[in-house]
């Protein structure tokens, strides 16, 4: 589904991304963890086209996208749950769900997919016609995910969805990635809580610095002393 080769990210004399290669199977759970810096999130900016690649290409199912703008890949079947949630706080939570599906102009598939937001996250239908601003932290975080999911995408890409979530908004939010994957959606996940990400992914990637050090399964993964000792608390 999708395919990174070799990328290299840089902020000015500072180069955050050197000749990152991954792949993500369709319907496949991917994590990426690494500690704070390690450039994490400068890959989904990468991947969604917010940040341009010195070196390397993306692949969306085959398809080059490397010099495709992030509508154009919107458009392509790419989404992005961004960190901080990013919703639109004066908008109501209906309004904000029809933002994710601008680039959809058949009114009866963005009807079915609002329901399908509903039914995946029932107090975003009982808040519809509230503002965004006046929900919880793991509210908007729904909010977020279902406005990813208002497009239709192929794949998802989700940056830190559990970060300054209160615990038990943190156990929800992993319950619906979990459902988000049992139905086939294709996720790529960036995640600081490293255990909870590894738990319920297929594979995972450690990056470090800008590089990725480690790929397994995410139980091999979570077995491996290096990444208990620096990521899982463990020794």
């Amino acid at each position: 589904m999708l395919k990174v080769q070799g990328i290299e990210v840089s902020y000015g004399e500072f180069i955050a991304l050197k000749g990152i290669s991954f792949a993500v199977n369709e319907g496949e759970l991917i994590t990426i963890i690494g500690a704070n810096g390690a450039g994490k999130s400068t890959i989904l900016r990468a991947v969604m086209g917010l940040v341009k690649c010195r070196k390397g290409e993306i692949l969306l199912q085959g398809e080059d996208i490397t010099q495709r703008s992030s509508h154009q890949r919107a458009r392509l079947g790419m989404s992005l749950v961004p960190e901080g949630r990013k919703i639109f706080p004066d908008l109501t939570v209906a309004e904000n769900l029809l933002m994710g599906a601008y680039i959809q102009t058949d009114r009866r598939v963005i009807q079915s997919r609002m329901e399908e937001a509903f039914n995946l996250f029932p107090v975003l239908k009982e808040r519809r016609s509230q503002s965004g601003k006046t929900l919880s932290g793991g509210e908007q975080q729904m909010l977020a995910i279902a406005r990813a999911l208002m497009s239709g995408p192929r794949v998802i890409l989700m940056d830190e969805v559990s970060m300054g979530l209160m615990p038990i908004y943190v156990e929800e939010t992993f319950k619906v990635i979990e459902n988000l994957h049992r139905r086939g959606v294709t996720i790529l996940l960036v995640e600081q809580n490293a255990r909870k990400a590894l738990a319920i992914s297929d594979r995972g990637y450690v990056l470090e610095t800008g590089e990725m050090v480690l790929n397994d399964t995410s139980q091999n993964l979570t077995n491996n002393p290096l990444v208990k000792k620096a990521y899982l608390g463990g020794n």
